[in-house]
């Protein structure tokens, strides 16, 4: 396996950190000697966009800090699918940084650039709109806060299902970092770094923050027909931030981030013969592949932002960020994963996004504060699918989709009395989206000499939207407080860039726009003196024009049967979700700590329209367990000549699932549960060991695949395999 110059340069920083912590002033201590746990009250969260804490905010959101991200070993935001309730996150089919994301049953697995996503990405206020690269790996991080709900009125469209917000680390007033380096199973190699303090001084009023990693192991499997690995890891990353202090009045901070995954396309199996292929029968291993496409799964993004915070006031903070980010992806998918030329798409994605937020806030200590806001948001987004059907029928999508939109946004809480709480807010979408399509067939797989035209179109659709957002909470006691929330959650409609205009004229008229109505009633719970906290939610949600991304059939040849297929998008039309959420975190005694989570979600169509047809009895909610739970057990000491030690183990549960809008019962997962275990030792303030282990019991389960009869197609995207690293870790 290639080990580049960057982990090299973090292996070195990690040998000098000693030599950094002589060098600089001590700041304070990061690990400690205690084992104490952080309670669920003193975890401060921006749900509602501004500080607050875990327990206080009236919506449901569970935050992670970042030793709680390094004691259940979460490596990338993937790893939470198990932490929060109703939350199933994964890599996308065939890409290993690409997120398929959707929270009680409500997301998109579409990645092409004419489906938005259903649940927000942020990374550090800014909104991440295209999915690519956006399965963001943990480093550096202060903490992770994930939104269940509908979160319309704060944070905008395609936040349908919910937010996952992404929070850096600030910048240190004293000098202060970190080395980490992990090794372990399939050669893995993991190099973390950061280093941060004031530039020119303590009073200078400079600061900066630089963090890398570099993330790699090899293959979970083989490419039988070339020797190449799959389902590798090859990831570089680094963050810049950099901030200007005036005093205590106005800062200004600067932030540059940047990606490049080259980690490979992902293993699939077989899951049935091919009719097409019978010389290459299913292969045992889940991960090994027989392609001849080359292997390519190359993702870069890039973004940079600036941030102004001016406080002319105590009670009044104004806050302006301006943002740009890019990325570019190309990707090989093997759809019959043989040497054969069966279904070989290749793809290369590219999207440019600027977005602009001017936010006040108001806090005068008194019974009214809130927070209003002005978002802009300009994208760019297209690129190029490749098929090769047969190598007889070659076809491309070409094109890109321009969207502008502006929002105006408020939300206001008001304390009716010393107890009881009223919260309003509501925010106004106008947004314009421009598809511009050329879809050709073409007389090789050369891609050049076009030879008939599927769709070839420059069409813009427009969308208006007032999300609305009313919650109650009372506070029953000083620990005990009960809520009650309706909301509405909303994603645009558009145009489906795959479309076949020639074969189906309607899939070249824009799809609608999609929305929930969420009624939600929580509670935020604390007992036995503060150690044991309950958070528990009961919604109902309404959902209208389901946007869903499938594969239709198409007779080329007149003899009734389906000889060729295009990538389709339809509004499914309405559907009812019902769940419940517990969340809990106990300490019988200073040395256990027991958290975990329960969930039941129940799904169903009320009317799914096909050729005229209701045929919602015969649909199901893809990425949506009806029964979902995890339960973590630590145990935690100091040990007497200092330093602590801790270990754990997890097992988490999600009943069946069907993956994909094709129902096919081969693709669909059955329930299964997963077990994973860790040590962290401590050995002082500066070095930390730690052994973990995720899949243990080594659980071969599917988390996607794709089932195209036209081609003979049914393969299966498997979770990854048993794992097991050892770390280093020095901070100073």
């Amino acid at each position: 396996m290639k080990r580049n110059c960057l982990s090299l340069m973090i292996g070195a920083l990690l040998a000098s950190g000693p030599v950094l912590a002589q060098e600089a002033p001590q700041a304070a201590p990061t690990a400690g000697k205690s084992v104490a746990p952080t309670n669920l009250d003193s975890i401060t969260v921006t749900a509602r966009k501004r500080e607050e804490t875990l327990q206080e905010v009236p919506v449901a959101v569970t935050a992670f800090t970042s030793e709680a991200l390094d004691r259940m070993n979460v490596q990338d935001i993937g790893d939470l699918d198990a932490l929060v309730p109703n939350l199933t996150i994964y890599a996308a089919r065939g890409a290993s940084s690409t997120v398929t994301a959707y929270i009680r049953g409500v997301g998109q697995s579409d990645p092409t650039w004419g489906a938005d996503p259903g649940v927000g990405i942020y990374l550090d206020d800014v909104y991440i709109a295209r999915p690519q690269g956006a399965l963001l790996d943990v480093f550096d991080v202060s903490r992770i806060e994930v939104l269940r709900g509908p979160q319309g009125t704060l944070y905008g469209k395609n936040t349908i299902g919910g937010a996952i917000k992404y929070i850096s680390r600030g910048l240190p007033t004293q000098t202060e970092g970190f080395a980490q380096i992990t090794v372990g199973n399939y050669s893995q190699l993991d190099a973390k770094a950061a280093i941060g303090g004031p530039l020119g001084g303590a009073d200078s009023g400079l600061r900066a923050r630089v963090a890398v990693a570099s993330l790699n192991h090899d293959g979970f499997g083989e490419n039988r027909f070339n020797g190449q690995p799959v389902s590798d890891k090859q990831i570089n990353a680094a963050r810049l931030n950099l901030g200007a202090y005036a005093g205590d009045d106005v800062d200004v901070q600067f932030a540059l981030d940047w990606i490049d995954d080259q980690s490979g396309m992902r293993g699939s199996k077989m899951l049935a013969p091919n009719p097409f292929t019978p010389a290459y029968p299913p292969m045992d291993d889940r991960y090994d592949i027989r392609s001849g496409m080359r292997n390519l799964n190359s993702v870069e993004t890039k973004g940079a932002s600036a941030t102004v915070n001016w406080r002319p006031s105590e009670d009044v903070a104004v806050k302006y960020v301006v943002a740009k980010r890019e990325s570019d992806s190309e990707a090989n998918i093997d759809f019959d994963s043989t040497p054969v030329k069966v279904a070989d798409v290749g793809g290369t994605y590219t999207d440019n996004q600027v977005s602009n937020e001017l936010q006040l806030n108001y806090d005068a200590g008194g019974r009214v504060r809130g927070v209003v806001g002005l978002y802009q948001f300009s994208g760019e987004a297209g690129g190029q699918i490749r098929n090769n059907f047969f190598n007889l029928q070659f076809a491309d999508t070409r094109g890109k989709v321009i969207t502008d939109s502006i929002a105006l946004y408020a939300d206001w809480t008001f304390d009716l009395t010393s107890t009881l709480k009223l919260d309003l807010g509501a925010r106004y979408t106008d947004e314009d989206k421009r598809a511009i399509v050329l879809n050709r067939f073409y007389a090789d797989a050369t891609f050049t000499r076009p030879v008939a035209v599927a769709a070839d179109f420059d069409k813009t659709t427009s969308f208006r939207n007032v999300s609305p957002k009313v919650s109650l909470d009372y506070q029953i006691t000083p620990d005990i407080m009960v809520y009650g929330l309706a909301t509405r959650g909303f994603k645009s409609g558009g145009y489906n860039i795959r479309a076949n205009a020639v074969a189906v004229p309607r899939s070249a008229e824009p799809f609608d726009d999609e929305t929930v109505d969420s009624l939600e009633v929580g509670s935020k719970m604390a007992f036995l003196d503060q150690r044991l906290f309950l958070n528990l939610s009961a919604f109902h949600n309404k959902y209208k024009d389901i946007q869903l991304s499938v594969f239709t059939g198409i007779d080329t040849n007149g003899d009734g049967v389906d000889d060729a297929f295009f990538g389709d998008f339809t509004n499914a039309g309405t559907g009812t979700i019902n769940g419940l959420e517990v969340e809990y975190q106990y300490l019988p005694t200073r040395h256990w700590l027991v958290t975990g989570n329960l969930a039941w979600l129940h799904t169903r169509y009320d009317e799914y329209m096909d050729r005229g047809l209701n045929v919602a009895d015969q649909m199901k909610f893809t990425n949506a367990p009806k029964v979902s739970g995890a339960l973590n057990v630590e145990y935690r000491t100091d040990l007497a000549r200092g330093g602590n030690l801790s270990a754990r183990v997890g097992y988490s549960y999600q009943s069946e699932v069907w993956p994909t809008t094709d129902l096919s019962p081969v693709i669909r997962q059955q329930g299964y549960g997963l077990v994973n275990a860790g040590v962290i030792w401590r050995l002082d303030d500066a070095w930390t060991f730690s052994l973990q282990g995720d899949n243990l019991a080594d659980k071969a389960y599917r988390t996607t695949g794709y089932n195209i009869p036209a081609a003979g197609t049914l393969i299966g995207f498997y979770g990854p395999p048993r794992q097991y690293s050892l770390s280093v870790r020095y901070d100073f």
